[in-house]
């Protein structure tokens, strides 16, 4: 999660066992719900920094979300072509709407709340009542995919985008198309009304339009360079365009009071009411003056009980214990990476204000408008960009950087634009983070790393290898001789492992996977513990008490490993331990048994010897934790959950 103009990362939100789909904040911004390939849902506290609630139904993967007006349910949208409404507060799903025949793209409740519109990858547009729970209409003009559907903030009329190219406006009214837009270059992406109701934005591949529809105008089309946009939003006098490529979040600002008013009718547009065609586009502060339509009334309904009605509050409730459709992950902290941001944003002294339509101010200019523009190199990885657009008609050229003065900078400096302060630090941060990556091996190397073959051997078939040849100009004899011993040596790793895998597997096969796991810890060879630990981590329901006493002092010299495939497989089994088993240890070592009780004996001494372990392997994961890479980050999640740990 970021902050917009902001290039670092505010937090970041765990728990999902598969790629996230979709997210959407919820109106107070206090709720973040994300949709998942595996059709869950998972609801986060902002607030609390953790999951608060996971609903499991879709049979698919999770297209498109979005909250109730009031904050209480939630609807999705799914490739299994179904629509679910969810109660927060319940924890389950209330009503399943079926109709669309193909993927549901895009849902959005009513301002009032009353409805709900669907847009699906079948063309049609279906429009829900969610007191009968019935389809009220459907819309059909489209002739291609709908990507995106809005209401309007205020009028009884929404808008839709397609693949088609087109963006269609619609009476809810009548139910009857009021005007479409002339096919643009490219398929429409996202779509949203300006808080006024006076413009619809239309984003498409690196361009936006400025649309009027009573009749249908472009008030100004002009280039982002967004790539594929993914959402938009409007604050104050600015709109925000957000867009993702890879692993990459770039996010564009445009200053809408810039944008030209004039407008010019559309050559190829379908407008219904031509009779306004001559008017000139002055639109009114009050839209249903101008149209005629009735408004929304978004004031909350009241209800008929007696008790005064609190503000909604959603609570972690406790569970005995995990299930297939809901894993114990639901416990798991959000890791949060930049603590006073997050206090700032999440913790206001009154009540939240994070909202980007309720701030006053602008977004303060890139820093790539500064005149140092050179660039240096952070300790943070590249996750977002945020560039600002000015529509073409008043926006001015802009200039490239000149060098600096010859007389300020020597003329061996000519390479760098930046003060010579930046410059020290550019060449000071490098040799921390080069003396950090030397630790650990990477596992996706494109070349050799310079192994030794010996570290992978059995003690005692160490020393087998020979020494290197020496660094004179070899004959073709010797580099023929040098390639046979390193084959040698390699094969005499394989034949060792495969020996002690077969023992192994002979143990395993027979049913007895603690005897197993003791002889391959007993034969020290690492990389037959890995391979059993990675079995393990895939075999989750294997793993117990046992398993963990047996584990945990090999995953302590695995962490501590100068190879990053050890390291991975040490913290992966580590975080399943903790989130399987963290409740269980805490319990016990706080209520000790008292009297005789074998059984209870014998748990408390299991849990207090992983107690022991995990404690001893605290201090090695918070040293690790400011790796910069993916390491880091999977040392940054077990400090969250060994934190945990009383």
């Amino acid at each position: 999660m970021w902050a917009v103009g902001k290039p670092n990362c505010i937090m970041s939100l765990a728990g999902h066992n598969s790629p996230v789909e979709c997210v959407r904040f919820s109106s107070s911004e206090e709720l973040v719900a994300a949709g998942s390939q595996s059709g869950s849902l998972k609801i986060w506290d902002l607030e609390a920094a953790k999951i608060v609630r996971t609903l499991t139904g879709h049979k698919s993967n999770m297209r498109c979300l979005d909250f109730h007006p009031y904050g209480d349910f939630v609807a999705s949208g799914s490739l299994d072509t179904n629509i679910k409404l969810w109660d927060v507060r319940r924890k389950g799903c209330i009503y399943t709407y079926t109709g669309h025949k193909d993927a549901v793209n895009c849902l959005r409740f009513s301002p009032d709340g009353k409805w709900i519109i669907s847009a699906g990858e079948d063309g049609l547009i279906k429009l829900w009542d969610l007191t009968t729970g019935k389809m009220l209409q459907e819309f059909k003009h489209h002739r291609g995919p709908v990507t995106h559907v809005e209401f309007h903030p205020n009028e009884f009329l929404f808008a839709s985008g397609s693949n088609d190219k087109t963006v269609k406006y619609w009476d809810l009214e009548t139910f009857e198309l009021v005007s479409s837009t002339a096919p643009g270059s490219s398929a429409v992406r996202c779509i949203e009304f300006h808080p006024d109701g006076n413009y619809l934005f239309s984003g498409t591949q690196d361009m936006m339009h400025v649309f009027g529809w009573e009749p249908v105008r472009c008030y100004d089309t002009f280039a982002m360079g967004w790539g594929k946009v993914a959402d938009m939003a409007v604050a104050n006098t600015q709109l925000i365009g957000a867009a993702f490529n890879q692993t990459n979040v770039s996010v564009h600002v445009v200053d809408l009071t810039r944008i030209n008013k004039a407008g010019t009718v559309q050559e190829g547009a379908s407008d219904l009411s031509n009779e306004e065609l001559n008017k000139p586009p002055s639109p009114a502060k009050n839209p249903l003056s101008a149209s005629g339509r009735k408004n929304f009334i978004t004031d909350r309904p009241h209800t008929t009980s007696t008790k005064q009605r609190k503000e909604p509050q959603v609570k972690t409730q406790p569970r005995q214990s995990p299930t297939q459709d809901e894993p114990e992950e639901d416990n798991t902290p959000a890791d949060i990476q930049d603590p006073s941001k997050y206090k700032e944003i999440f913790h206001p002294t009154k009540r939240l204000s994070h909202s980007p339509t309720r701030q006053e101010d602008p977004f303060p200019a890139p820093p790539d408008d500064e005149p140092a523009a050179a660039p240096v190199p952070r300790a943070a990885p590249p996750a977002t960009a945020v560039s600002y657009h000015q529509p073409p008609p008043l926006a001015q050229p802009r200039e490239m950087p000149a060098p600096a003065p010859t007389a300020a900078v020597p003329p061996t400096s000519r390479r760098s634009r930046s003060p010579p302060a930046l410059n020290q630090k550019k060449v000071a941060e490098p040799k921390m983070v080069a003396k950090e990556q030397t630790m650990i091996i990477p596992s996706d190397r494109n070349e050799p790393a310079g192994l030794d073959m010996n570290a992978f051997l059995p003690p005692n078939m160490q020393g087998a290898r020979e020494e290197a040849p020496s660094k004179r100009k070899q004959s073709e004899s010797e580099v023929m001789e040098s390639i046979q011993k390193g084959n040698t040596s390699m094969c005499a790793v394989l034949s060792s492992r495969r020996q002690n895998l077969d023992v192994i597997r002979a143990i395993w096969t027979a049913g007895d996977v603690k005897t197993a796991l003791e002889s391959a810890i007993n034969m020290k060879d690492q990389a037959i513990v890995v391979d059993l630990l990675n079995i393990l981590c895939l075999k989750r329901a294997l793993w117990n008490l046992d398993l963990c006493v047996i584990t945990l002092p090999k995953i302590k010299e695995l962490i501590t490993s100068k190879y990053e495939n050890y390291v991975q497989t040490a913290c992966t089994s580590l975080k399943l331990i903790l989130k399987s088993f963290t409740g269980l240890i805490n319990n016990n070592i706080r209520t000790p048994y008292q009297g005789v009780d074998i059984s209870r004996e014998e748990r408390y001494n299991k849990c207090s010897k992983c107690y022991t372990y995990l404690l001893a392997m605290r201090g090695m994961v918070e040293e690790r934790q400011h790796i910069s890479g993916k390491m880091g980050s999977t040392f940054r999640e077990l400090q969250l959950l060994l934190v945990q740990l009383e």
